[in-house]
């Protein structure tokens, strides 16, 4: 319950009901687009400024490794339970989403562990930025095997001019202007250190919790205005969206105990691993996977499990990972 009386978390839920009502109140998009680059930011500097006092350890490549460990793990899962009732061009789809990450849902549970003074690694920054590309990779590699199947099942050859060209695609995943802020400000307070998080504290600590706050009020807005897209769709797609992110942040529960990571990491590693990207894979997928149907990847995400992660996930994890490693 104490949970629910985060500001933030109390905005986001405001949102949802004021979107619910069909209200008029809305963020303008490019407010939006910069609250999403000040976190991003702000979150960067923080995880550089305290890779700057802890260096690269073997704590940090452990936790580095079994992040891109569950950026692979996550989709192909995803993919193969997916495909039982769906196209292969909507289960690689939805496998991507959800095998990507969400930096909104990770710098809400940033603020969690802050506001209960629970330790963690400032690289895990790192984690979530290394964690968003491999799944979009996967993606594109099994849309282009359905297409190589469909077309060699209807006698047309191979049909390559259809597949997404990967260079091109990989390019995209790679460059992504919100991820090129979040490392580029990493270094940056690697570089710095102790003087720039001085200089930097009244930008990137005292108004972090009220940028947060402005965004999660928007998200929830967002988020009551996609729900209505999951309407008719099956059951199965409905609990997967509900039940992958349990099932995935337990794997990386498993994970986090197998390489003893500290609690405080292995709960943000589950909130990365139970997380689904919104903004920027739906954006590359709908270029790169046309054939799939953009309501069933985009609705699921935020319709449900980014709702979800925030209210539930975040607090459910963090106890979970506490109190069991």
């Amino acid at each position: 319950m104490q949970s629910f009386l985060d500001p933030a978390i109390l905005f986001f839920v405001f949102g949802i009901l004021a979107g619910s009502l069909k209200s008029n109140l809305e963020i303008p998009p490019q407010i939006s687009r910069f609250l999403s680059l000040y976190l991003l930011m702000a979150l960067g500097l923080k995880g550089g400024f305290a890779l700057a006092q802890s260096g690269m350890t073997v704590e940090v490549l452990v936790s580095l490794g079994a992040a891109v460990g569950m950026a692979i793990l996550v989709p192909m899962l995803g993919y193969l339970t997916l495909r039982r009732f769906l196209s292969g061009f909507d289960a690689a789809a939805i496998a991507a989403t959800y095998g990507s990450v969400s930096a909104v849902t990770f710098i809400t549970a940033v603020q969690y562990l802050d506001t209960h003074g629970i330790e963690f690694g400032g690289h895990m920054a790192a984690a979530m930025a290394l964690m968003e590309s491999p799944a979009i990779v996967l993606a594109v590699l099994l849309a282009n095997h359905a297409r190589h199947t469909a077309a060699a099942s209807c006698g047309f050859g191979l049909a390559s001019a259809t597949n997404a060209p990967l260079g091109r695609i990989l390019h995209e995943a790679l460059t992504d202007g919100a991820q090129l802020l979040l490392l580029g400000a990493m270094v940056i307070g690697m570089l710095t250190g102790d003087s720039g998080q001085a200089a930097l504290k009244p930008f990137s600590v005292d108004l972090f919790k009220g940028m947060l706050a402005f965004f999660l009020l928007d998200m929830g807005l967002l988020a009551a205005r996609n729900m209505g897209k999951l309407k008719g769709q099956s059951v199965w797609l409905l609990i997967y969206a509900m039940a992958g992110p349990l099932v995935h942040a337990g794997l990386a529960l498993v994970l986090g105990w197998i390489l003893d990571m500290s609690p405080g990491n292995t709960a943000l590693l589950m909130v990365l691993s139970a997380s689904a990207s919104y903004i920027a894979v739906p954006a590359v997928i709908r270029h790169a996977i046309p054939e799939a149907n953009p309501s069933l990847y985009f609705g699921m995400s935020l319709g449900l499990t980014f709702p979800f992660n925030i209210l539930i996930g975040i607090p459910l994890y963090v106890h979970i990972a506490q109190h069991l490693l």
